[in-house]
């Protein structure tokens, strides 16, 4: 027997505080630069002590990568779901579809974030650090598609790699047409390169 996880009412309001500090934390950023911003102005923007901020973000990194702390087993999730019948590199594809809600909700807030993430080195190879821990997570996610769910094949490996590396230049040229370009018509241009 499978049991639900249940959200308490307190895991909704630290979701929520932690999301408001989050947006708090971005605004401040994109105002001042990362790099000028301190936690303690973070927690004084917020209306919290310092120790209140660390409570939810044990960094000022942490305050703008923590909303893709999940992604990685989204992705995966994503790709265990999709069709057997399906390759590998169509279900890794269509898994990608899991991250693109923000950009479908909001482009311009998306695109925000992304420039931030791109032009703050900090940032940047944190998120490239967060996606290199994603990769055996996607592997392993095609493995779980076979017969044989405990052999990771090196291939596996490297077309996580290169979905998740797709994305990236896509998310590149994104940003540098300052959001003009379709992202999506971009990742699907770059997972095509593979197939052409």
């Amino acid at each position: 027997m499978v049991l639900a996880t249940r959200t308490t009412t307190r895991d909704i309001a630290r979701a929520a505080i932690r999301s408001e500090l989050a947006q708090v934390a971005f605004a401040l950023f994109v105002r001042e630069g990362f790099e000028k911003v301190t936690v303690n102005d973070l927690a004084e923007a917020a209306g919290v002590s310092r120790s209140t901020f660390l409570r939810y973000f044990a960094s000022k990194e942490d305050a703008v990568l923590g909303a893709f702390d999940a992604q990685g087993e989204q992705l995966a999730d994503a790709v265990r779901a999709r069709p057997a019948a399906e390759d590998d590199w169509t279900a890794l594809r269509r898994a990608l579809d899991t991250v693109l809600a923000p950009y479908h909700q909001d482009p311009a807030d998306a695109l925000a974030t992304t420039r931030l993430v791109l032009q703050t080195p900090a940032l940047c190879a944190r998120q490239l650090e967060q996606q290199h821990s994603w990769r055996p997570v996607l592997a392993q996610a095609l493995a779980d598609r076979t017969a044989h769910p405990e052999t990771v094949s090196l291939t596996m490996s490297v077309k996580a790699a290169a979905a998740l590396d797709c994305l990236n230049v896509a998310l590149d040229h994104w940003t540098a047409s300052d959001g003009e370009l379709d992202l999506v018509e971009l990742i699907d241009e770059a997972f095509a390169t593979f197939t052409a």
